[in-house]
């Protein structure tokens, strides 16, 4: 009996290692089907979980009703399952390369309790040839235990989209692989257990792996270009988003838009990738060149305000701006990698007194990562107001709501064009 049979039969569990926006969902997907142990290194969030609550806030109680599923933040209680999947963070450090160290360290936990038999599936972004080169040898050092001959590992990368509730886990075609044609498998028709969209068996864990970097890659390059070319249209006094309107009537012309490009994934990927060809001696010209032109828009927003704030006669000195949004994209709590600190970091260094307010952002969180105060409620005075996130409460604001918050000769400035034709009286900007 192979492991899948077991698996279905429950004569074996699987585990999920790293339960955050990413494990959890697919730990109670598969807890639906199969025994589940979820494991987690806080034992906070998971006391959050037994108690039904999602820590990501991306899931409703109800997720985890029907659930044969055990939380544990014990990493001996892992030696209960046989099919382990590790969906921890792959971030970068402070000089944009990639810190692999909570994959590391999941690995070493998994090798510690690993049997003969068993399979471990990796969900995390990394470079290709990470798997092989970086975890598989830290598995056989804590297992003892010899790779192929005693356990199997595969790859299948995550595709999760936060605050996304139509394209979810069980709705997106899930890329899977193996290290042999057993093992691919089992992974692929484990995953099918829970994936209603089927999967893609690739011939390879480095193929996969590259699927995944070059999903995130090729949407920052293109939003790169929006962002450039946005940059090129203020200077000719044309709106971008009435030039992407009118290019975007031919049938092939592909509808990307400028705006901030941080979160987890799509702001930390082609790192990765960046990484990996600078080890093979070839320096990324167009993906570096993304990163830099992303990296750089923040700022870039701030100083076009600035500039509509003296134009405006304004004292920089004595100004104050409203910054509404904080998370790294609309609709969610998720703060990580978030580039709109970059804006206001960049106003406060010309002395611009700043407030931020955002209505999914958890203030203590912000605080901790930023050192950033958000306020509870925005005072009536601002010189400009600054809408960095397309919340859904802030697209539903009009032009009444920022006059009333703001002085006379006051500035909008709208990242996301969110406003575009429905500004009469303020002086308006966008990307």
């Amino acid at each position: 009996m192979n492991m899948y049979d077991k698996l279905l039969k429950k004569e074996a569990k699987l585990s999920v290692i790293g339960l955050g926006y990413v494990g959890l969902p697919i730990a109670l997907e598969f807890a639906r089907q199969i025994s589940v142990i979820g494991f987690d290194i806080k034992p906070e969030r998971v006391e959050m979980m037994k108690n039904r609550i999602d820590p990501s806030e991306e899931l409703e109680a109800e997720a985890f009703d029907g659930c044969d599923i055990t939380f544990t933040a014990n990493i001996d209680d892992l030696k209960d399952a046989h099919f382990h999947i590790v969906a921890v963070p792959t971030p970068i450090d402070s000089r944009k390369m990639p810190d692999l160290t909570p994959l590391l360290k999941a690995s070493e936990a998994v090798g510690k309790i690993l049997k003969k038999g068993d399979y471990v599936v990796y969900e995390s972004t990394v470079y290709p040839g990470a798997t092989e080169e970086d975890c598989i040898p830290i598995l056989e050092k804590f297992s003892g235990l010899k790779f192929l001959t005693d356990f199997k590992v595969g790859y299948s990368p995550e595709r999760i989209n936060p605050g996304d509730k139509v394209n979810t886990l069980t709705t997106i075609t899930k890329v899977v692989s193996g290290c042999d044609a057993e093992s691919l498998d089992v992974v692929a028709k484990t995953y099918e257990l829970v994936v209603k969209a089927g999967v893609h068996r690739a011939s390879s864990m480095k193929v996969a792996e590259a699927a995944k970097i070059i999903e995130n890659t090729q949407r920052d390059v293109n939003i790169a270009l929006m962002n450039e070319l946005s940059i090129i249209f203020n200077r000719i006094g044309i709106n971008t988003y009435e030039v992407l309107e009118a290019a975007g009537t031919k049938w092939n012309f592909l509808k990307f838009y400028p705006g901030l490009v941080g979160g987890h994934c799509i702001g930390v990927d082609p790192y990765y990738l960046v990484y990996k060809a600078q080890q093979l001696r070839y320096h990324p010209q167009v993906i570096s060149a993304g990163r830099y032109i992303n990296d750089s828009i923040g700022y870039y927003i701030a100083k076009q305000t600035v500039k509509k704030l003296i134009a405006a006669s304004k004292n920089i000195l004595n100004t104050k701006v409203l910054v509404m949004g904080i998370t790294f994209k609309e609709d969610v709590a998720d703060i990580r990698n978030s580039r709109v600190p970059d804006i206001i970091s960049e106003l406060r260094s010309y002395g611009v007194q700043v407030d931020v307010v955002d209505a999914f952002a958890n203030s203590e969180e912000v605080k901790h990562e930023y050192g950033i105060e958000l306020v509870n409620k925005p005072s009536s005075n601002y010189d400009a107001v600054i809408v960095a996130v397309s919340h859904e409460p802030y697209v539903k604001l009009d032009e009444a709501y920022f006059k009333s918050k703001t002085n006379a000769r006051a500035i909008l400035v709208d990242v996301k064009g969110i406003y575009r034709g429905k500004i009469n009286e303020m002086t308006y900007w966008s990307l």
